[in-house]
Parts: structure tokens; C-alpha cells; sequence
């Protein structure tokens, strides 16, 4: 009884033998934890409303959608991944608001909770790189500023880049390695693995796309332009 008791997990994450470093149980549960994680988006997203709208009134609703992406993008890129970056040696005791949320979306994927070199790596790159470079993209966005698009591919591709890696390490490690770190209840893989990270793949897509062919577009124009121009200066030099 002792030997079994003794081999027992001391804390929820798959795989079970898994050592979490001091880990601590959540003082909240999961329907408080996505309710404030939810309100703090919501938050984000009516302040920042109010303020592009009273800075640029008559900017179109696809531009606004997409200064509300970026401001999100940077709250949880810069603030929240961050935190993870600069306390993943000790994620398994963290009770402040941020380190009960990552101990609950560790649920579907424990690499949070065991200091893993890709998870931290890739999670510090988004952090200090798209976290800053998603408020410029926005601001940029807000004052249609003529640098947007390429900065706006930068970004987007980043981010899918990382999701992209997120997604085929883990997938690599469950069917090549036979190591799953999510929890088998369907919950967690589809509502927090996939559902919560798959926006970073299709609206950067989408983003990356509109940016590709806008940038053409300038570049056809101006093309255009300047050989315009060269024709008209060859007819002048005729005359």
C-alpha cells in the first residue's frame, strides 16, 4: 500500500511520472479562471476601441478588427508569455493570477510546467520580438501609417511560424515518440490546445495574404508610375 501510495501523481499533467518542480494545487478553478482570462480581453479589446476610434473616427471596420487583433496580440504576447519566459523555473508553485492560468492550460500541454527548452525558447522569441512589434503594427494600423504592410507580414509571419513549430513538435513527440502532454479528456486538447492557438495560424494567414497582395499591388503602381513618367520624359527630350 505504501509502495503504491508513493508512486501516486502529485499533480494533474500527463505523462503521470512527469516531475513538476514545487508544484502547488490552483486556488481557483477553471470556469474563474477562463471568466477573468475572458474579462481581461474584453477589457482590451473596449479601451482600445475607444481610443482608435476617437484618433481616426473614419477608419474602416477591417482596419479596426485588425488594431484589436494586434493590441490583444500584444497584451498576451509581451505581458502574459512573458511572465511565462521570466518564471518557467518555477511555474508549478506560481498562484498569482498568470501562473494559475498557464498551470491551467498546462492541462493540454505540460511542456509548460517541465522548464522545455522549445516551449521557453519559442515563447522568449514571442515575447520580446511580437510583443512590442504588435503594438507598433496597431498604431501603425490606427494613423495609416505607409509602413504597415511590411511590418504586418513581419509579424504575421512570425506568428505562424511559432504556431506552426508548436503544433509539429508536440505532434512529433505524440506519434513519433509516443509521449502525449495533454490530459485525455477531450476538453483540453480541442478547447485550449488547438481552439486557443489555432487563431494564430489562420488569422495570420489571412493577414500575411492581405499583406503580400497589397504590397504588389504599390509595387505594380509604382512600376507604372515611373515608367509613365520615363515616357513622358523620352516624348519632352523628342520635342
Amino acid at each position: 500500500m505504501a509502495s503504491n501510495a508513493s508512486r501516486a501523481p502529485t499533480h494533474p499533467y500527463y505523462p503521470v511520472e512527469v516531475e513538476i518542480v514545487g508544484y502547488l494545487a490552483n486556488e481557483w478553478n477553471t470556469l474563474e479562471l477562463v471568466s477573468m482570462f475572458s474579462g481581461g480581453c474584453a477589457a482590451i479589446f473596449a479601451v482600445t476601441y475607444l481610443l482608435v476610434k476617437k484618433t481616426r473616427p473614419s477608419i474602416s471596420t477591417a482596419d479596426l478588427t485588425t488594431v484589436l487583433w494586434f493590441v490583444l496580440c500584444g497584451f498576451i504576447h509581451l505581458f502574459f508569455e512573458g511572465y511565462y519566459s521570466y518564471n518557467f523555473r518555477r511555474m508549478g508553485g506560481m498562484q498569482d493570477l498568470f501562473g494559475q492560468l498557464w498551470k491551467e492550460y498546462s492541462l493540454s500541454d505540460s511542456r509548460y510546467q517541465t522548464q522545455n527548452a522549445f516551449v521557453l525558447c519559442m515563447e522568449t522569441i514571442t515575447a520580446v520580438c511580437w510583443g512590442p512589434l504588435s503594438f507598433i503594427v496597431a498604431s501603425m494600423i490606427a494613423t495609416d501609417h505607409p509602413f504597415r504592410h511590411p511590418l504586418q507580414a513581419v509579424v504575421s509571419l512570425g506568428q505562424l511560424y511559432g504556431d506552426v513549430l508548436y503544433y509539429a513538435t508536440s505532434m512529433f513527440d505524440h506519434y513519433i515518440l509516443d509521449l502525449s502532454y495533454s490530459r485525455p479528456e477531450a476538453f483540453y486538447f480541442w478547447g485550449y490546445f488547438v481552439f486557443m492557438n489555432v487563431f494564430w495560424i489562420i488569422i495570420p494567414l489571412k493577414l500575411l495574404y492581405d499583406s503580400v497582395v497589397k504590397s504588389g499591388r504599390a509595387f505594380a503602381a509604382l512600376d507604372r508610375m515611373e515608367r509613365t513618367l520615363k515616357a513622358n520624359g523620352n516624348a519632352k527630350k523628342a520635342l
